[in-house]
């Protein structure tokens, strides 16, 4: 049976705040563990440090995103080895260069699939903004060229990028379908079309809120259809830090991000229990 996983940023974890002591590595995952999510997302290149962490993962039942930024194919190869001897879930590449020509781009994309295929890990390359992936045009371009291209979703930058107008058209829609019918994992967050991360819980942030449940609920389903049947899909609560997190005049987060994260994660159970119930999806 398909399943849902739920993992909660370590970066997201962070406070970066005055008035609020950061939090060790072994509470934060303690504090993960407890609130009921599956797994953790985190950078997986460094040895010394993933044996931490994954230590710790271990004591509590719990799986990890692993992200990397490679800049060259070769620069995957000390990850995949670090992810053969600490098991991921997936690796999140995302492609630390910033090239404006698809045939520049093509080799390092493809490059990065054979050394996933041959390590037998599954490596997805995220949208995010200054990457390879930061414009929406050129990514679909990108998957003109490599249609069987996996990404890991992350909406937001392509909304804040394009700047898209309210309320979104239906060919911007299909644009943002299109890559969702490309994602294989997403990241949670909620972006307006001035501010990539806005407070969920505020009223009048709603409309936002419920568009991306509307792009997640599609996603979902598309990722459903061409899935395996007992596949795992990883949804991961992203809400950063600041500069992503507004902050008030006293340099504070102008909301509890931990207590969003909470809400984010219900949110995303009540679409996968609606998504499951579709006997269409």
């Amino acid at each position: 049976m398909q399943n849902l996983l739920i993992f909660q940023s370590l970066w997201s974890m962070e406070r970066r705040s005055a008035k609020y002591p950061e939090l060790s590595l072994e509470e934060n995952i303690e504090k993960i563990a407890s609130a009921g999510f599956q797994g953790i997302s985190t950078h997986w290149y460094d040895r010394k440090v993933v044996s931490r962490v994954a230590g710790l993962l271990k004591q509590h039942g719990l799986q990890a995103e692993g992200q990397c930024f490679p800049k060259t194919v070769d620069d995957l190869k000390p990850v995949l080895e670090v992810a053969a001897e600490y098991n991921v879930h997936h690796i999140c590449l995302q492609p630390d260069v910033r090239l404006r020509r698809l045939e520049d781009c093509i080799p390092l994309l493809e490059g990065w699939q054979q050394l996933a295929e041959e390590a037998g890990v599954d490596v997805w390359i995220e949208t995010h903004r200054d990457r390879m992936t930061t414009d929406l045009f050129f990514t679909l371009d990108l998957l003109d060229r490599l249609p069987d291209l996996r990404l890991l979703g992350d909406i937001s930058h392509f909304l804040v990028g394009r700047e898209f107008a309210w309320p979104v058209s239906d060919e911007n829609h299909a644009l943002i379908h299109r890559i969702l019918d490309s994602s294989w994992a997403f990241h949670g967050r909620v972006a307006s079309r001035e501010q990539v991360q806005i407070e969920i819980s505020f009223p009048h942030h709603r409309p936002w809120v419920d568009l991306f449940l509307g792009w997640w609920e599609y996603g979902f389903k598309s990722w459903r259809k061409r899935a395996a049947k007992d596949a795992t899909l990883a949804f991961t609560c992203e809400l950063g830090p600041k500069p992503y997190a507004i902050t008030g005049r006293d340099g504070e987060d102008t909301t509890d991000r931990w207590e969003e994260s909470l809400l984010m994660r219900q949110e995303i159970l009540d679409l996968w229990a609606k998504v499951s119930a579709d006997k269409s999806s």
